[in-house]
C-alpha cells in the first residue's frame, strides 16, 4: 500500500489549472494549422490565423488563451493501492482549483446558488469525477470548461431501434444550433450509451481525448469521420462567417447500455477546448 499525502493532490490541481488555461494541447493547435491551410476563403483563412496569433501572444505573455477561465472538470483516477492521508480527496481538489485560479490571476466564474447569483471568488467547487482503478498511482486531469460553448450541448434519449443515421442526425443538428455560440471551430465530445447521467459523461471525457487519437474501434474511428464531414458539410465556419472548418475534431466515447433504449450526448466545445493532466 503507497501512501500519498493529499498536499500532492492539492499542489498539482493547481498547477494543472494554469496550465491547462495558458497551454492550448499540441494536437490541437496542429488542427487549427491544418484547417487554416484547408480554407480556401480568404476571410476564414485570416480568422483562423488570428486564432493561431491568439494562442502565441497568450504563450509570450503567460496569459489564458480564453477570458473564459472556465468551470474546473476535475476527473481523478485513484488506484485501489493508494492510502491517500492528510485529508479528503474532495478538499484537496477545490483547494487546488481556489490556489489555481486566484494565485494564477484567473477568472472566477462560479456561483454558489444558480437562482441566487453570489459569486464564490475562487472558482469553487470544482466538479469531480471519481474512478477508482488499479494500481498504486493517482492520475489527475483538469479540463476547464467554458459555457459559451458548455450551453450549446445536447443530449437526447433515443430508441434502440436508432441507428447511425439518426446519431448524424442529432450531432449535425446540435452543431446546426450552436451556430456561432460556442466559438467555432468546434470540438465534440459524443457519448454513446450508458444511461441519461452517465451519457453525458462519456461526451465530457471524449473532450480529453488528444486531438491526435482515433477511436481505437475502426467502426467508430469511421463514425468520427463521418460526424466530422457532417459538421463541416453545414458552412458555419470559424467564429460563424462562413467556411469548410465548422469543427476541428469529433471524439466519440461508447458504453454499454439497456436493451430499451440508446442514449446520445454532444458535448459542446471550443477552438480553445482544454485540459492537462499529470500522474502521481
Amino acid at each position: 500500500m503507497r501512501e500519498l499525502n493529499i498536499a500532492q493532490i492539492e499542489q498539482t490541481v493547481a498547477e494543472l489549472c494554469a496550465e491547462a488555461n495558458l497551454h492550448l494541447s499540441p494536437a490541437l493547435r496542429a488542427r487549427i494549422e491544418e484547417a487554416a491551410g484547408a480554407e480556401t476563403e480568404e476571410l476564414p483563412q485570416e480568422i483562423l490565423r488570428d486564432l493561431l496569433r491568439n494562442l502565441d501572444a497568450a504563450e509570450a505573455m503567460r496569459l489564458p488563451v480564453c477570458q473564459d477561465t472556465g468551470m474546473a472538470v476535475v476527473f481523478a483516477d485513484v488506484g485501489q493501492d493508494v492510502h491517500l492521508t492528510g485529508g479528503t480527496l474532495e478538499d484537496a481538489v477545490n483547494r487546488g482549483v481556489a490556489r489555481g485560479y486566484t494565485e494564477g490571476y484567473l477568472r472566477c466564474s462560479i456561483v454558489a446558488d444558480p437562482l441566487r447569483r453570489r459569486n464564490t471568488g475562487d472558482n469553487t467547487p470544482a466538479v469531480l469525477h471519481l474512478r477508482l482503478v488499479e494500481g498504486d498511482e493517482v492520475r489527475l486531469a483538469v479540463a476547464p470548461k467554458g459555457f459559451g460553448s458548455e450551453n450549446m450541448s445536447r443530449l437526447t434519449m433515443l430508441t434502440p431501434a436508432a441507428g447511425e443515421a439518426d446519431i448524424l442526425r442529432f450531432v449535425t443538428e446540435t452543431a446546426r444550433l450552436a451556430g456561432s455560440n460556442p466559438c467555432p471551430p468546434m470540438v465534440l465530445g459524443v457519448g454513446i450509451g450508458g444511461n441519461f447521467e452517465s451519457c453525458a459523461l462519456l461526451a465530457k471525457r471524449a473532450l480529453c481525448r488528444s486531438a491526435a487519437q482515433r477511436h481505437p474501434d475502426p467502426y467508430y474511428a469511421a463514425l468520427e469521420d463521418k460526424l466530422l464531414a457532417a459538421v463541416n458539410a453545414l458552412g458555419i465556419g470559424p467564429q460563424g462567417f462562413g467556411g469548410r472548418t465548422t469543427a476541428l475534431w469529433v471524439a466519440v466515447e461508447t458504453a454499454p447500455t439497456h436493451i430499451a433504449g440508446l442514449p446520445l450526448s454532444v458535448n459542446v466545445g471550443c477552438h480553445v477546448t482544454r485540459h492537462a493532466e499529470r500522474t502521481l
